[in-house]
């Protein structure tokens, strides 16, 4: 009789035994799937947490309105101006191409040759820009401006891409800029080929290129959060007539901001 009962005792802890067993048999592969959901999960969330954002943008367009518009200080147009650019520029940073368009809202007296009377002429602008900057502190840039306000109005023919002195619209610009610290820069312009204007006349009517120089020293003075305050100051001058491009005589002084 006891044994049995012993028996059974021993068959029904044997059972429990195999069941236990069985049912951890089954619980493996799920706890195993957890762990590696688990270390699955965390990194992927370390990998979205070191990706960075892209932000760059190849090309950015702007518009907006000017109460007026000038270039180093010289008075281009007095009344307010629409204007609108689209820039390229390479990923790095160090390579720039860009074009400027400008319109008047007002316009601006000029004398038809033809006929001596004063005719009203709005002012538009078209040029083309581009840059490359070699470092963090020099960079050079050309710019040619194209402005034909009033050549037609004053009866000329309209050459879009003329740059003859006597049109007196288009010029060229190149440009040298370098920071001589990381809040000063020094930044100098030339004229070339005495377009719009940028030359003298001489006693035996023959024109004389100016080839006008720009100097510019900006430096930041204060800057606090977002905020900053930036001087600066901007002569002109020539080393082969009195007049230059800004100024109907000797330069000097002409820009300060």
């Amino acid at each position: 009789m006891k044994n049995t009962r012993k028996t059974r005792v021993q068959e029904v802890l044997a059972s429990e035994h195999s069941l236990v067993k069985a049912n951890s048999l089954r619980m493996l592969p799920i706890a195993l799937f957890s762990i590696l959901l688990f270390i699955g999960v965390h990194i992927s969330s370390a990998q979205e947490g070191e990706t960075e954002i892209d932000t760059y943008k190849a090309f950015n367009a702007n518009a907006h309105i000017k109460n007026m518009h000038t270039w180093h200080g010289f008075v281009v147009h007095p009344g307010a101006v629409f204007a609108t650019s689209l820039e390229y520029k390479t990923r790095d940073q160090k390579f720039t191409f860009g074009v400027w368009g400008g319109a008047s809202l007002t316009s601006v007296d000029v004398v038809n040759k033809d006929t001596g009377d004063y005719v009203g002429a709005n002012y538009k602008e078209f040029s083309i820009y581009t840059s490359y900057r070699f470092s963090n502190k020099f960079f050079i840039e050309a710019v040619t401006h194209n402005n034909y306000t009033g050549v037609e109005e004053r009866g000329d023919k309209l050459e879009y891409w003329s740059y003859d002195k006597t049109q007196g619209y288009n010029f060229v610009d190149l440009n040298f800029g370098y920071n001589i610290s990381d809040n000063t820069l020094l930044y100098v312009a030339t004229i070339l080929g005495g377009g719009s204007g940028d030359y003298e006349v001489q006693e035996d009517a023959s024109l004389k290129n100016s080839w006008t120089h720009y100097f510019e020293v900006k430096s930041k003075v204060w800057e606090k959060d977002d905020y900053s305050l930036s001087l600066f100051a901007g002569g002109a001058w020539s080393f082969f007539t009195d007049k230059t491009f800004y100024t109907e005589g000797a330069g000097n002084v002409i820009n300060v901001g």
